[in-house]
């Protein structure tokens, strides 16, 4: 199944919801610290239900802790400054997708490691800023499980 990763996340109900979606989708989370709350906060708590035991979570000092523990992977980068729409992706079944922080996305030093054709985006009316970080994640993740017949899924 997919990997979801989060880069530096700042908001912690973001974080609550992403891991009860990792949990109902069956995708690995990965979050890459620091992070802008503490992971026992209640708010996170809140949002991800019940779920946090059923969804499988790492988490990683740095990104090059994180990249060093995804070699061999494929890592998919989510960026307003994507080069291509996200379903006009072919994803792999053990795909990495790197989502950037509600606050600042993914760091110039981070985007540039990914290939020019590996960053991709969501598309929004032209002006828009940026969309909510679970819902891209979900957006994305899903088109990726839909290209794979939902297998693993009911």
């Amino acid at each position: 199944m997919f990997h979801l990763a989060l880069f530096e996340p700042q908001i912690a109900p973001n974080t609550g919801n992403i891991i009860r979606l990792a949990a109902n989708t069956g995708c690995q989370l990965h979050i890459i610290e620091p992070m802008g709350f503490d992971f026992e906060e209640k708010k996170l708590r809140r949002a991800g239900l019940d779920y946090h035991d059923l969804a499988r979570v790492s988490r990683y000092a740095d990104y090059a802790a994180f990249s060093a523990a995804m070699a061999g992977r494929r890592i998919i980068a989510l960026t307003t400054k994507g080069s291509r729409p996200y379903q006009q992706v072919e994803y792999l079944a053990d795909d990495v997708l790197l989502f950037g922080s509600e606050t600042a996305g993914l760091s110039e030093e981070v985007r540039q490691t990914i290939p020019e054709t590996l960053r991709i985006r969501v598309p929004m009316q032209p002006g828009a800023r940026s969309l909510n970080l679970a819902n891209t994640v979900a957006i994305v993740s899903y088109e990726a499980w839909r290209q794979h017949d939902f297998i693993g899924g009911s």
